[in-house]
């Protein structure tokens, strides 16, 4: 589908990717349901807790439905992610978690691109930098502390989640240039750094979730050091991305964007369908 009509786009986003699990689980994560809720437990910055609709849930049965999944993480000493959209109902939802204790953070704009468009843009970096797939932790640890770096606030943990995700995908087999005529691709997860040729330093990385059963791929990521921006990386590492995509036939890419990187993804083409917020409750 590559219809960029916002609310075909917004009908695709919330029945494709609202109530998803990660597929496949990494280690230690447990998937599970509380009615409209899917409620994912064990990952390594707190839980959360997603839905594609709340299926008319109002009122005193709405607070209790929010106060259990507070409860549970508090039982945990975990901080648990309530990912609020702006189209979502009812009207008063924002204030019945605020009341049960969740605390907004910064919003950010849903937006939807079309894969084949941007995969026919060449991904390319700025002289001196080079984009890489990497999948050793010690690249991984380096990404974490990019990360830490860029939103001053520690990310080791993004290492720890990024291994396991790696560590739990299985690959699929494609016919490529591999020994036996065929290579094995990530089958839920591709990771990328740029980095600057000469000292290896890395400057900006994402990676890119590819959401078995539909037909988005997800991005992640796309932080960069602040001396390097306005030199087109952040650009070079979607549209690589987006290449990616499009050999695994996906045809649409989603991210939610900070208000940074919202202008420079409309003028690649994608389309604003929703804002979201997340409420995150700790203990």
């Amino acid at each position: 589908m590559t219809d960029l009509d916002v609310s075909t786009l917004r009908s695709a986003y919330d029945a494709q990717l609202r109530d998803r699990a990660p597929d496949p689980v990494p280690d230690g994560v447990t998937v599970e349901r509380d009615g409209p809720l899917v409620r994912i437990i064990g990952l390594d910055h707190g839980g959360f807790v997603g839905y594609r609709s709340l299926g008319g849930v109002t009122g005193a049965a709405l607070d209790e439905l929010i106060a259990r999944q507070r409860d549970i993480f508090a039982a945990r000493g975990e901080q648990v992610e309530w990912k609020l959209h702006g189209h979502d109902e009812p009207a008063d939802l924002s204030d019945r978690l605020r009341a049960a204790g969740f605390v907004p953070e910064e919003e950010e704009t849903v937006l939807v691109g079309p894969v084949a468009a941007l995969a026919a843009t060449l991904p390319v970096p700025p002289p001196g930098v080079r984009l890489r797939e990497v999948t050793a932790r010690a690249d991984l640890d380096r990404i974490a502390e990019l990360e830490s770096i860029v939103w001053d606030s520690p990310r080791g943990w993004l290492a720890d989640g990024l291994e396991r995700e790696l560590a739990a995908d299985p690959g699929v087999s494609h016919a490529g240039a591999g020994a036996a005529g065929s290579e094995v691709w990530p089958q839920a997860l591709t990771v990328l750094v740029a980095e600057e040729v000469e000292s290896g330093q890395v400057v900006s990385a994402g990676w890119v979730r590819y959401v078995a059963g539909t037909g988005f791929a997800t991005l992640w990521g796309g932080s960069t050091l602040p001396q390097w921006r306005g030199r087109g990386i952040y650009r070079s590492l979607v549209t690589h991305r987006a290449r990616l995509a499009d050999a695994r036939g996906f045809t649409l890419l989603q991210v939610d964007a900070s208000p940074a990187s919202r202008p420079i993804l409309e003028r690649l083409g994608f389309v604003a369908v929703t804002t979201t917020t997340p409420y995150v409750y700790t203990p």
